[in-house]
């Protein structure tokens, strides 16, 4: 039979998944020193921590943070080292303000990178909402995608209540696909969530449901229209396929494989 194995890094969260679950799905500590199968990372790489930037004209900043009358507070230095050198790579276009600020994710590039030295066949899959690089760092993007989460409310400010709120960043994921290669990976496939669940046959799924059992189809249906909308998670949410081994195509990039863009 198939074989479940999830590596959760929350206490509290790896309780409720083993009291809804049970022993249908084994938990790991660790990534696996070798793995054949598929990987999925759903909504993993956002959270993942990023180095706040700022290009001004006299030069990259790195953001980082002091105290300030007793709070915490933006403070910035002089970029050096990996994150200048990575920094200066990408083609930010200064705005008239002086100043764009994004994030540098070289804790995903790592990540990834380091998927291909354990995963000897089989593939990751990366669902989350990101861009690739020529619209993650847009000029109209001037104030980046950092955001933080507080009680179904998103706000910008990190110092809010630290450590109770979640903090994410969009996922650059043009630099998530060559740090997949760099770690000796093959880039299987990019597409959107919503053109992704639809080459799987998420519609014929819906379609085989009965319209007159309103109590079952309609939260179905709300459910998929979430997932496949524009304007709810089916544009902005991509999925990323990189793998070592597979032979045949995946199904989810048949159709609309945006891979060319990254």
């Amino acid at each position: 039979g198939v074989k479940y194995e999830i590596l959760e890094t929350s206490p509290e969260l790896r309780d409720r998944q083993q009291t809804r679950l049970g022993t249908r799905v084994h938990w790991l500590d660790q990534l696996p020193r070798s793995f054949r199968g598929v990987m999925l990372a759903n909504e993993v790489v956002d959270a993942m921590p990023v180095h706040a930037l700022a290009w001004t004209r006299n030069g990259i900043l790195e953001r980082g943070v002091c105290v300030n009358e007793s709070q915490l507070a933006w403070s910035d230095r002089a970029a050096d080292g990996l994150i200048l050198d990575q920094a200066r790579i990408l083609e930010v276009e200064i705005p008239p303000s002086g100043r764009y600020e994004s994030e540098l994710a070289l804790f995903a590039r790592a990540w990834m990178r380091s998927l291909g030295r354990f995963l000897e066949r089989g593939a990751v899959f990366v669902i989350d909402y990101g861009f690739p690089a020529r619209e993650y760092f847009h000029p109209q993007r001037s104030m980046g995608t950092l955001a933080c989460h507080y009680r179904h409310r998103v706000h910008g400010d990190p110092f809010y209540l630290p450590g109770l709120q979640d903090i994410t960043a969009h996922v650059d994921f043009s630099a998530l696909a060559r740090a997949a290669t760099d770690g000796g990976l093959e880039v299987l496939g990019y597409a959107s969530q919503a053109q992704f669940l639809i080459n799987c046959g998420i519609t014929d799924l819906l379609a085989a449901e009965d319209p007159a059992d309103a109590k079952r189809y309609l939260p179905v249906a709300a459910a998929a229209q979430k997932l496949l909308s524009p304007s709810e998670m089916g544009e902005l949410f991509k999925v990323l396929a990189a793998g070592k081994g597979v032979q045949d195509p995946f199904m989810g990039f048949a159709r609309g494989d945006r891979s060319g863009a990254l």
